[in-house]
């Protein structure tokens, strides 16, 4: 099976940004939102795209942040926040993307990723951006509560 690697530059600065300016917990629901926002065009092009027989495998398409025990137990983790795009771990789901000596590929999830990807890493810039500033502007709102409940 291909794997493909991708290499972006910034993360590592962003998530300790992320973890100098909100809780531990809200740098995590932040990161997610944002890739799972991220993966629906590239959910939705791999649904369109995915051969059609009884329609199970289409319906089966779908984001998520959990892989099956087989696909962890294949799975090096990378980040703390990982999104995945897909059927669960289907035999019919890879024979259709990459064929066998019966079958001819339908490749359906590669070229949803490529007609994607970069639509993907800008929503992600977008919506890591818009989160960052919701939550630093709640956590100065607290701040400044929790100092006018002081002074009185």
């Amino acid at each position: 099976m291909a794997k493909v690697t991708w290499k972006i530059e910034g993360l590592k600065e962003l998530a300790e940004g992320l973890r100098e300016e909100l809780p531990k917990a809200t740098a995590t629901n932040v990161q997610k939102r944002a890739l799972m926002r991220a993966a629906e065009p590239m959910e939705a092009d791999a649904k369109q795209h995915a051969p059609y027989k009884t329609g199970l495998l289409k319906e089966k398409i779908d984001i998520g942040s959990k892989l099956s025990p087989r696909q962890k137990s294949q799975h090096k983790k990378e980040s703390k926040v990982e999104v995945f795009v897909g059927p669960p771990s289907m035999a019919r789901g890879i024979v259709a993307e990459f064929g066998s000596v019966k079958q001819t590929p339908h490749p359906f999830m590669r070229p949803a990723w490529d007609a994607n990807k970069r639509t993907s890493f800008d929503t992600i810039k977008e919506i890591l951006t818009e989160e960052i500033e919701k939550a630093r502007q709640r956590i100065l709102r607290k701040t400044a509560r929790n100092l006018a409940k002081m002074k009185t």
